[in-house]
Parts: structure tokens; sequence; C-alpha cells
């Protein structure tokens, strides 16, 4: 299923943004009805422009306000890139050392957290327990301190808003202004987002109450304020009550930015070059895999999500009703950057925004058939990946029938070939299920995942979409088939990416 499109290679300002036969807005489209997305804006960046912003759906299905260039989402993960850019910040201004323990810049802390330094909070690589409620600073302390750390400094990694609380609490000693007001002044206004804050910020935005008129909007008709207007995304849970937004936006520092996916794109394009942070060694801090101690290599910093594919990295995650992805090819051959924000929680966008990538370039393409098949590109070795998924499908208590290392068996007939594994795992009562409907879909199963390296050293992790699969007996719509794509994109996620979701 190896590809390739087009006989001379698509390069940067090539008209045709398409991939594979679908445009940009039959990939969403198809996405969204798959996923039963409400609303979604998407933005692109070929840097120093943004060619692309277009929004789709509704931002608020009881009020029908449309998802639009203005819509304001909560961006949930991507709050911790403006949260490490704040700190490098005071960095680079030498108000700080990053190599420092976090006791000299907020001396209230417990006895047992003095080991850990800046940096480590930076890493997700303190081993603090995490926190999830809306509370002050000091309570938050004295919650936390009666328990024990998950690890010691250094010795792991695990994603926590913790992290990011005391990374907000040392910018707001240091710098004598509030976290608020300090991304405010040295990012947002300094860029001059103006679809961009904090929840306290919202109702500085135009934005119509149109529950006084039938939901139809009346005020551009007299103000030149409501033209295009600038609107807060809503989403609601599974008995139609709205989300509270404030409770879901109000982790310091971790969940607690609202922007467009246009500001966001602006945004990262200063963070790509020096506006933001002004020396390359000291972006590469933030932007680069590191190391622990015995060696390990962590492919990921504040929520940043580094991978094999030259410049590749990607920042994404979900909250209570809301999801957010933003991925940059930063190399300066492609400088492409796909931003998704939609108001529908556990969304991965990986797998859609590479494909979006794909559109402007044959560069940032796969290279295999992404109609065919599922694919997501890993952080991880081969023989890591694979380890991963054993642990995966271990704990989902799903058998693993087979495991085929194919480098080893080149190898025995005296033949060459990278890194290639296949896994074969199912659910017996899951797959008779199906053979009852169609016993020739016999052929299809069990399940199989395949993770290979590729002739530039990335990892792939491949399945046959379900669906198309399924097509060729006649089971495509059955339930059972949905949730084992639902299965196999989970298991997925989980082994080729170094953090959860949220």
């Amino acid at each position: 299923m190896n590809t390739r499109e087009h006989s001379e290679m698509k390069l940067r300002g090539n008209k045709d943004v398409s991939y594979l036969g679908y445009s940009i807005d039959q990939m969403i489209i198809d996405f969204m009805k798959e996923q039963d997305i409400p609303g979604l804006t998407l933005a692109i960046v070929q840097a120093p422009y943004i060619p692309r912003v277009v929004g789709y759906g509704l931002s608020d299905v009881k009020e029908k306000r449309l998802a639009s260039v203005n819509t304001m989402w909560p961006v949930g993960d991507i709050s911790q890139a403006f949260c490490a850019v704040a700190i490098m910040q005071l960095f680079e201004d030498g108000l700080l050392d990053l190599n420092e323990s976090i006791k000299k810049y907020i001396d209230d802390i417990p006895e047992s957290w003095e080991a850990i330094k800046v940096i480590d909070l930076l890493h997700h690589a303190s081993g603090l327990p995490d926190y999830h409620e809306s509370m002050e600073f000091k309570a938050i302390i004295d919650l936390l301190k009666a328990e024990p750390l998950h690890f010691q400094p250094r010795e792991a990694v695990e994603k926590v808003a913790t992290n990011f609380l005391l990374l907000s609490e040392i910018v707001e000693r240091v710098s004598h202004q509030s976290y608020h007001d300090f991304v405010m002044d040295r990012q947002i206004y300094y860029l001059n987002l103006k679809h961009t804050g904090f929840y306290e910020d919202l109702n500085q935005f135009y934005h119509e109450d149109i529950s006084k008129t039938e939901f139809v909007h009346q005020l551009f008709k007299k103000d030149g304020n409501y033209v295009d207007p600038t609107e807060i995304a809503k989403s609601y849970n599974k008995d139609e009550e709205e989300i509270d937004i404030q409770k879901i936006t109000s982790l310091r520092g971790y969940h607690d930015i609202w922007a467009s996916a246009q500001d966001i794109s602006f945004w990262d394009i200063g963070l790509a070059g020096g506006i933001l942070i002004h020396e390359l060694e000291n972006r590469q801090k933030v932007y680069k895999a590191w190391h622990l101690p015995n060696g390990q290599e962590v492919p990921g910093v504040a929520g940043w999500q580094f991978y094999k594919h030259r410049g590749l990295m990607d920042i994404k995650g979900s909250i209570e009703g809301y999801s957010s992805f933003l991925s940059r090819f930063t190399d300066p051959q492609e400088l492409v950057c796909v931003t998704l924000l939609a108001n529908k929680e556990n969304i991965d966008f990986t797998n859609l925004g590479r494909k979006i990538a794909a559109a402007f370039g044959d560069l940032l393409s796969t290279n295999y058939d992404d109609n065919q098949l599922y694919l997501m590109e890993g952080q991880f070795s081969v023989e890591e990946t694979v380890k991963r998924l054993e642990q995966e499908l271990q704990k989902r208590e799903i058998p693993l029938f087979a495991k085929f290392d194919h480098a080893k068996n080149a190898k025995q007939v005296h033949m060459q070939l990278r890194s290639t594994t296949g896994l074969v795992f199912g659910s017996p009562q899951v797959g008779t299920n199906l053979m009852i409907e169609d016993q020739s879909i016999a052929l299809a199963l069990p399940l199989k995942i395949a993770v290979w390296e590729d002739e530039n050293g990335c990892t792939w992790l491949a399945f046959e979409k379900t669906v198309k699969m399924a097509e060729h007996y006649g089971l495509s719509e059955h339930p059972i088939i949905i949730k084992m794509q639902k299965l196999l994109e989970d298991i997925v996620y989980v082994a080729a990416n170094l953090y959860e979701r949220g």
C-alpha cells in the first residue's frame, strides 16, 4: 500500500491542496461525521503566511452560532506552551535559573519537594501528585503535601497539572505580576492577538446575547462591532446541559487559555522564530527531546511531543467538552502548521492533522495509503512501541495471539529488512459475533497492528480501517466494526504517544 500520489514532487505553493483524492474540506466533513463533532475551526500556517482559516458546523448547537474564524475555544493542553514561553522569557531576562530547586522561588513548599528543579516541572519529571479542582494556591499545596511523590525527580515522566501550577506561581513571584498579566503583556498584547485571553477576559469580547431575539443576530445591523462577531464556543454534556467553562479552564498554566485557531497560528509563527523566545538554544530547551539520567530519551517537553520526522512536533489534548491540536513541521523546507479546535472531548486529531498537512506538500505525507490504513507516526523505536502495545493489550485483557518480528525472520534467510513487527490479537467473543453474520470475515480476523521503521528512521503504527475491511463483507455499519475502529485507535494512541490525552 506504499503510495506516491504525484509523478513530480508537490511542493510549497502548489494550488492543489488535496490529498489522495480528497480535498481538505471533504476530509474534515467526513471526520466530523464519523466523530459526531458539532463544530470545528481549522487554521493552516505556511510560515509566514496563514493562508487558510475555516470554520465548520456550530460552535454552539443550542444557539445555532457558527464555528468561524473568530470563534474562541478553550485550547486545553496548548495552554502549557504559553506557560513554557513565559518561563523561558524570564530565563532570557536573567531572572530565573532552570536548574535551581523550585525552593529558591517558592519558599512555602514541602521539604520533600526541594529536590525538584524548575526544568523538572517543564519536563513533567517532578513526580508530583496531580490536582484537578480550582483552589487557592496555598490550599492546593496543603492538599498535596501529605501525598508522597509518585517517583523521585528525574526518574520518570508523568504529565500533571501541578507542574504547571508551580511554574505559573514561579512566573508570578519572579516577575512581580500576576500570571495573567505577564502572559497578556509578553505574548498576547505583544503579538496583538485579538481573540486570545483567559476565562476572566471573555466578557471583554463582543458577543451578542441572541437568546433574547429567538437566536437570530440583530445588533450587527446597528453596531459594526457585531459584524463578524467574536463568539465563545460552547459544549454540552449527554444531558444537554452546558459545560461549565469556568471550571474546565481554571487550571492555571495548564488548561487556562482561550483562543481562536487563527490566533494560535499567529502565536505559533512568533514561536517558531525568535519573537517570543529569542535564542535558538533556549527554544531547544522546550522544543527538543531530552534524556533522563538513566539515558532514556524523552520525546516531549511542556506538553509538546517530538518525532523523528525532521522538525515535527505537536501538542494536543482534551478537556471536558473540547479537544485541541497543534502540529508544527518546522524544517525550513516545510514550515507548515495545522491547528484544529473543536467542541467535543476525547477527539484525537493526529491522523487527520497529518493528512491535512500532506495536502500542502508531498514531503509531509505518510507515503502510505491513508484512505485504506489508519496511520500514526510514533515517538519511540519499533521495539519500545511494540512493548507499549503489548502492555496496553494486557492492561485491556485482550489476548495476543501472535507476534511476528519480520526483520528477525529476514535475517534467517540472509536478507535485510528495517525493524518491522506485526501483532495479531483480538477477543474471540467479539470476532465470533461477526462471523455469525458472515463466516468469510474470518479471513480478516483476528485484528492486526503493524509497526515499522521507515527509510527516514520514523516509526509508524498502522492497521487497516475496520470500516474499509468490513465493506467486503457488507458489515461496514455493524456496531462492532465501529467499536473495533475506536478500540484500535485508542490502543495505537497509547503506544505511539508519550503523554496521555487530557
